[in-house]
């Protein structure tokens, strides 16, 4: 080959190295790719996932992460049936991602028992310590690190002391709670129990496993004459929020809901945290494990903020006058 023809293929190279190239002369960015093992999809019938999902997005693009450009995100739903977990953390599992982010409690202990090397960010979860996700809060230890949603099973207490507020002679509660492990059972009714008997109330516990089941447990509630109703927190709860208010709108139960889609379903009153805050929060997880943090040196973070919802309507509609202490401090009022 003539000196000229070898000048020439070593300019040719050149530029198609040169074309492969981002104008600015960079290489081009690593694409992450992250799992995400969820009860359920944002969806128009679930507002609160709607804007969950959009504050973690916005979280993420302020770090540099968007969707389709550097990252890949791989998204699983149980459909709130805790059964299907197993199966769906393994599929994400299999597909090798730097980290995956699981919300509520069965999903996070699925992926946990999936893999012990992939990093693992929790969300949704209610005492991960006491549930044995993490060893501490401070030090997790492990291939887990994340946000917790209350600051203990105290939320429970919480719960029947402002359902007390707003029926001050309720005497009778019935407690739905779904089919949960001994362990965390225990833990909600020994801190519910105690509240109970410093308020001079009386529970009644009624567990479902599937939305099959609501119909008779609401009509075992009403049968019992209970006089007002405490949804404990889980993922099926939240997947079937109207159906549940619906059913105690049916049985002119006051209720206590763990979350704002069942205010704004027309449930009488909420507390829960602030949900997208949490959202956008765990982009700084996904952000320093993604640039080599180790998620047992991160610590769990515990919520700060707390929303209290009352559905004034509802409340006109079961014949209850809410105090004016208790409005002054909701958050929101629904009317």
């Amino acid at each position: 080959m003539k000196p000229s023809q070898i000048v020439l293929s070593v300019i040719l190279a050149l530029c198609l190295v040169a074309a492969a190239l981002p104008s600015d002369g960079q290489q081009p960015a690593k694409v992450y790719r992250i799992g995400y093992l969820a009860p359920g999809p944002p969806t128009p019938e679930s507002p609160t996932r709607v804007r969950n999902w959009a504050a973690f997005l916005e979280g993420l693009r302020e770090r540099g992460y968007i969707e389709g450009q550097n990252l890949v995100i791989e998204r699983r739903y149980t459909g709130g049936q805790d059964e299907r977990a197993s199966s769906l953390a393994a599929e994400l599992v299999s597909l090798k991602p730097d980290l995956i982010v699981a919300s509520d409690t069965a999903q996070v202990r699925a992926v946990k028992q999936a893999t012990r090397e992939i990093p693992i960010v929790m969300v949704g979860v209610i005492d991960p310590v006491r549930r044995g996700l993490v060893a501490s809060l401070a030090h997790p230890g492990g291939n887990v690190t994340g946000l917790t949603y209350t600051a203990g099973v105290e939320i429970m207490g919480k719960y029947l002391q402002l359902l007390k507020e707003i029926v001050p002679k309720v005497s009778r509660v019935a407690v739905l709670r779904y089919s949960s492990s001994r362990s965390a059972s225990s833990a909600f009714q020994s801190e519910e129990e105690a509240a109970a008997r410093a308020l001079d109330v009386m529970l009644q516990y009624y567990t479902v496993g599937d939305s099959q089941e609501f119909e008779g447990a609401f009509a075992a509630i009403k049968k019992a004459r209970a006089e007002a109703l405490l949804v404990r927190p889980h993922a099926l709860f939240w997947t079937c929020a109207r159906r549940i208010v619906d059913l105690a709108a049916q049985s002119r139960l006051p209720a206590m809901y763990p979350g704002r889609d069942h205010v704004e379903a027309g449930g009488l009153m909420a507390y829960e945290v602030d949900q997208p805050d949490i959202f956008r929060r765990l982009a700084f997880y996904v952000d320093k494990i993604l640039n080599g943090g180790n998620p047992g040196d991160l610590p769990v973070e515990q919520p700060t903020k707390f929303e209290l919802i009352i559905n004034l309507k509802t409340a006109k509609t079961l014949g209850l006058t809410i105090p004016q202490s208790l409005l002054i401090r909701a958050d929101e009022v629904i009317r």
